[in-house]
């Protein structure tokens, strides 16, 4: 059973006052290992408020010069990078859509009219979302002219979490392998075009394209695999129109 001391009571017996003393002794060492820390802790920063105010400085300033950049710098630089890679892109839009798309390309590329071309945007304004747009139609652009080495290049050096873009980038590089007969690297990057996102227009075209590859590489269960699921899960995809076709050849090379 629990018991308490009242108020006012006091220790009768020898063992009742020692306890009382070993109590008191070990709250005065509490309270004066307390006292020797704060005192401690006080001397240190007599002694080094100096370096610590510098420190604190140093990071005030890193994050207001952030702040700045971001503000007075990076914004701007965006805003001018793609107001100057606006005639750029008009001419790609039009080499995608219309004729003499040789031209256009080489106009999205380099400039026109005393405007940026794509590879002007990458050089003047690197570091920039803009930039980095421009790799992507840079790329894709030399990959229409029949310079794949180029394209791969400026491709590789895109970078983008969008839906349909990142896909496509990746698919692009391999498009660019398979016109290099490179085409243990093609199945890689279509792979990774698969890999990245999920979705009606890049997967089933991606998935047809590395079965087709795996089919010449021999690899037919990886070719099944891919074919099977363009006729499971996007039924409706152009891809599905012949991909029965491709599932036979697949399922033959497989059993042999």
């Amino acid at each position: 059973m629990a018991t308490y001391n009242k108020r006012g009571y006091k220790p009768k017996t020898k063992v009742e006052k020692e306890h009382d003393i070993e109590e008191g002794s070990t709250t005065a060492e509490v309270f004066n290992t307390l006292d020797e820390t704060a005192s401690k802790t006080e001397d240190f920063v007599a002694k080094n408020q100096k370096y610590i105010f510098i420190i604190i400085g140093v990071v005030a300033l890193v994050v207001l010069g952030s702040l700045a950049y971001k503000e007075f710098v990076s914004s701007p630089k965006q805003e001018n990078a793609m107001n100057d890679m606006f005639q750029a892109q008009k001419y790609f839009d039009e080499a995608v859509t219309g004729v003499a798309s040789d031209s256009l390309y080489n106009l999205a590329l380099n400039g026109g009219e005393g405007k940026f071309g794509m590879l002007d945007i990458i050089e003047e304004y690197s570091g920039t979302d803009a930039a980095n747009l421009a790799s992507y139609y840079a790329g894709t652009a030399y990959l229409r002219l029949k310079d794949y080495k180029n394209a791969v290049e400026h491709l590789s050096n895109f970078d983008s979490d969008d839906e349909i873009l990142a896909p496509l980038a990746k698919g692009n590089i391999g498009d660019a392998f398979v016109q290099l007969n490179q085409k243990d690297d093609a199945l890689d990057y279509y792979e990774k075009a698969i890999a990245m996102r999920n979705n009606e227009y890049t997967t089933p075209m991606y998935l047809y394209k590395a079965g087709t590859i795996a089919l010449d590489l021999g690899k037919a269960d990886k070719a099944l695999s891919y074919f099977e699921r363009i006729k499971e899960d996007f039924p409706n995809a152009t891809e599905a129109a012949t991909v029965d076709v491709f599932i036979g050849k697949a399922q033959v090379l497989a059993n042999k």
